[in-house]
């Protein structure tokens, strides 16, 4: 029996070849195109050579644009006046239009002629001289923080000789806004101390802000403007109350060991201190400071544009940024974010708004004392009690962000306001009866602001409305 040939393999058809070498063809294609867009992307993140020095004093910040444009394209984004917040924004609405109490409360002082909302950095010198707040008498001291032509006027004058200057005198050679050299070495880039009184602040304590970390510094170049400071002796120098710490009680404390006052109040004749902006110190004791989140991660969160990653120098609300900021730790919605943020934002309001209308009156309660009679000695207990009772307030309302950054504090000390403006009216009404007055005083109208200037000018002028009951006729 003849075998079978063996049968012929099957040939595969010829499209199926041009199949692979096309998935091939298209794989190498991709692979390649893989390969250049990740070298791409790695030039792009690649730090360059700057292109051009950079003077040890260089206050122009558009000559660190050459070899920084990312970072000031941001920076000159600052200019929008225009965004809001609830209770922030670039925005420079009348916070004594909004709240007129403040007249009252800073009656005698510069806040009650015109009290705005600081606009974005790049306005710091516009603003600051055509503010009503500065006069003929304002110091040099005033421009510490408006400007890098003061890092330059320092570093030849000194800043215990510039602290001595007169505002008017230092216009000519103080033009350039909040920039560059404020906040970095232009030879390294590296983040640093500028201003004195930060550093002398941190050495009276006992601590070395040189060995702050990178990520504590991107606090403390904010915290060289944004605190609470006095102008000390005669020579105005700017120094931070910091020796006892940094709470309103601890801050008082170093107040009064040092018999200090911004101004004698128009209305009460209390000796009180204005809090700036301490924004710093309200920062740290929030959450954020204890977890290590600094300024610049919520404020100037960081950016991706290509493969470059900086820092957005367009320094703003976090509310206006929410999906590089507030959303990078908390993982829910835009909206409900600042849902969030708004109601705790609303909270805080109220309990200052509970302190501004306690403390407005007890300046009147105390004007209404002294009219009954009564005399400075016996006026002195309840002078410090408003004193210290505002102290705390300004605190909270000079800061920025309502309270947002540490919320539970801010509720605490607009509490303890209220318990101290309210011991200061009971002790007043003890003297006005000791005095004969025991109906309740007639309290002016100040719902306007345009109302609270007016009551505010006839204490200024020496004519202040009558506050005492009519006394009725015996019978």
């Amino acid at each position: 029996m003849n075998a079978e040939p063996p049968p012929t393999a099957k040939q595969p058809p010829a499209w199926r070849g041009w199949l692979v070498f096309l998935v091939v063809l298209v794989g190498t294609f991709l692979l390649g195109a893989l390969a250049v867009s990740v070298l791409e992307r790695r030039e792009e993140a690649r730090i360059p050579p700057p292109l051009m020095p950079i003077a040890a004093m260089e206050v122009d910040s558009a000559k660190w644009a050459v070899n920084y444009p990312r970072e000031y394209d941001s920076y000159l984004r600052t200019k929008d006046d225009t965004t809001k917040t609830k209770y922030g924004g670039g925005n420079p609405r009348d916070l004594l239009a909004e709240t007129p109490e403040n007249v009252i409360l800073f009656a005698g002082y510069g806040f009650a002629k015109q009290y705005r909302q600081a606009r974005g950095h790049v306005y710091a010198i516009e603003d600051v001289t055509k503010t009503a707040r500065v006069g003929p008498t304002t110091v040099a001291t005033c421009w510490t923080c408006k400007s890098p032509d003061v890092v330059r006027l320092m570093a030849d004058l000194g800043p215990e000789e510039f602290y001595k200057q007169k505002f008017d005198a230092l216009k000519g050679e103080i033009t350039h806004p909040i920039g560059c050299l404020d906040c970095h070495d232009p030879a390294t880039m590296a983040l640093r101390v500028s201003r004195p009184a930060l550093r002398e602040a941190f050495q009276r304590q006992g601590r070395d802000i040189d060995q702050a970390s990178h990520q504590e510094m991107r606090s403390l170049v904010c915290a060289q403007c944004h605190v609470e400071y006095y102008f000390r002796g005669q020579g105005n120098y700017l120094t931070f109350p910091w020796d006892e710490g940094t709470s309103p009680e601890q801050m008082q404390a170093y107040y009064d060991a040092q018999d200090f006052a911004d101004w004698t109040h128009a209305v009460s004749g209390a000796r009180m201190v204005k809090m700036q902006h301490p924004d710093y110190e309200v920062y740290s004791a929030g959450i954020h400071a204890y977890r290590n989140v600094a300024c610049a991660d919520c404020h100037m969160p960081y950016k991706t544009e290509g493969g470059a990653k900086f820092t957005d120098h367009h320094v703003q609300s976090p509310l206006l940024n929410i999906a590089n900021s507030c959303a990078v730790c908390h993982r829910w919605g835009e909206e409900e974010i600042r849902d969030r943020v708004e109601a705790i934002q609303d909270k805080v309001r109220e309990g200052r708004g509970r302190a501004e209308t306690v403390l407005a009156r007890a300046h009147l309660d105390i004007a209404a004392a002294k009219q009954a009679g009564a005399t400075d000695a016996e006026l002195d207990g309840v002078r410090k009690l408003v004193r210290q009772a505002q102290l705390r307030w300004d605190y909270v309302a000079a800061n920025n962000g309502m309270g947002i950054h540490a919320p539970e504090e801010c509720m605490r000390i607009l509490g303890a306001a209220v318990d101290l403006g309210g011991q200061c009216r009971v002790e007043c009404a003890r003297i006005l009866a000791r005095h004969g007055v025991s109906e309740p005083i007639r309290y002016p109208d100040f719902s306007t602001k345009e109302k609270a200037q007016s009551l505010l000018k006839s204490f200024l002028d020496g004519s202040p409305p009558k506050l005492l009951p009519e006394k009725t006729p015996s019978t």
